[in-house]
């Protein structure tokens, strides 16, 4: 069996820094409300962004052996996104593989278990979500598997997909699909703009998404109107 099987495909660079400036509720409205990532998984710290392409590990329980191999192997500007065989409860990453990482011009790390060091990582500006902190030290004995689909916070994602997080949470765009979602992005953004200035300008939020109907629908009545 092939442990580590070679990239099949790469984003463009330029498409992937178009994304970097959304927000991943716009990114994942616009996507038709796909990739949603359990919002168990969060950014280490309140700012904290990702933007990639995802270079995808999978390790052995309480090991994080594969963990090293994908830091060996991936490129710069690739997201690592890890699965840990359902134990999150162990340190799986720490400051020195986060100062390889970012050596290494790694994007970040978005890995569905703990970490540890984490304000060590968190002052040296290396992104990552994960769904908390934990003391516990993992084996290095254990093979896995790097770009093969994982199953991550209930998503299935494969090498090349773009992963996204913000404050917010984490989306997923497939990689066949980034260019349709860009743009369909870049268009709710300028209907929202437009929506804003209205609500500025005292149009309420009924009125603009023209509720009346929805309400009438459902026959809610109200006080003092006929």
């Amino acid at each position: 069996m092939i442990h580590v099987c070679k990239e099949a495909r790469r984003l463009d660079f330029s498409l992937v820094e178009r994304f970097r400036a959304l927000d991943v509720a716009t990114v994942y409205e616009a996507s038709g409300r796909k990739g949603f990532v359990d919002n168990s998984i969060k950014p280490s710290a309140r700012g904290i962004r990702i933007c990639g392409p995802a270079y995808t590990v999978q390790c052995s329980p309480g090991d994080n052996l594969m963990l090293h191999k994908a830091l060996q192997r991936a490129s710069a500007g690739d997201v690592l996104v890890a699965s840990v065989g359902g134990e999150p409860d162990f340190g799986y990453w720490g400051g020195l593989m986060a100062t390889a990482a970012k050596a290494k011009g790694l994007a970040g790390l978005a890995i569905d278990g703990c970490i540890r060091d984490s304000a060590e990582i968190i002052r040296m500006g290396f992104p990552v979500f994960c769904r908390g902190f934990c003391i516990k030290g993992t084996a290095k004995a254990g093979l896995g598997l790097i770009n093969y689909p994982v199953t991550f916070g209930h998503m299935t994602i494969f090498c090349g997909d773009l992963v996204l997080g913000d404050d917010d949470g984490m989306v997923v765009v497939r990689f066949d699909e980034c260019e349709e979602v860009l743009q369909k992005s870049l268009k709710r953004i300028e209907i929202e703009a437009s929506k804003s200035k209205q609500l500025k300008n005292g149009v309420s939020s009924v009125e603009l998404n023209n509720l009346e109907k929805v309400f009438d629908s459902i026959g809610l009545v109200e006080e003092g109107r006929p």
